[in-house]
């Protein structure tokens, strides 16, 4: 748990967990868990990470404050911040700009993440960027889609990376997973209006793999 009121939930999910049962079969989700530490039957996951992405998630604990948080992170005000490591050197920094799906098979529509790369590894079998990336939009699996249009997809993306790559990365750096963490999630507090910033470390799994590369996030 990274931060609790009568208000809001803030906990730090790891890779390979689903927030909701309706994006797959899995007998245990992050609701579930939630619930069951809360010892409450109901609790409202305000947004969603993917089951390969680590980091912040954010609940509203009850009806009300999950409309007025649906609403910020609607219109922009709730502020996110991931990082990730990606194939090859990107540019320094910059605006990505193209549309793409709120949701599978929807429309298209505008989309824009800012980015910005950190540091470089060289080492095999390819060079890989660790950057860190903040979505202005919310879109369906949008860093990871925006990052691949630039063609510096995410390591360890089955959907939009390269098996090949992603194979020979677990092999020798030992990264088993998708390697994007929401870092953090910056919004005004519903009740007290107060800004707040939940802050997410980078876990073991992928923090260890970076760090054999030579990358000291």
């Amino acid at each position: 748990m990274l931060f609790r009121d009568e208000y809001l939930l803030a906990v730090d999910k790891p890779s390979g967990l689903l927030v909701h049962r309706g994006w797959g079969k899995d007998s245990v989700v992050l609701v579930d868990l939630v619930k069951e530490m809360l010892g409450v039957e109901v609790v409202h996951p305000l947004h969603r990470l993917d089951r390969g992405t680590s980091g912040v998630v954010l609940f509203a604990l009850d009806a009300r404050t999950a409309g007025q948080m649906g609403a910020d992170f609607e219109d922009g005000s709730v502020k996110k911040h991931y990082l990730a490591l990606v194939r090859g050197e990107t540019p320094k920094e910059g605006i990505i700009d193209h549309p793409i799906p709120r949701r599978e098979g929807g429309p298209r529509v505008e989309a824009k993440t800012d980015y910005r790369r950190l540091a470089i590894a060289q080492i095999e079998p390819r060079h890989v960027s660790w950057v860190e990336a903040f979505p202005l939009t919310g879109r369906l699996h949008q860093v990871r889609r925006h990052l691949k249009h630039i063609s510096h997809p995410v390591i360890g993306d089955a959907n939009y990376g390269k098996g090949a790559l992603n194979r020979e990365m677990r092999e020798r750096w030992g990264l088993k997973r998708l390697a994007l963490h929401a870092r953090s999630l910056s919004l005004t507090h519903p009740k007290t209006g107060e800004k707040i910033v939940f802050t997410s470390p980078i876990p073991p799994d992928l923090d260890e793999p970076l760090r054999r590369m030579g990358l000291r996030p």
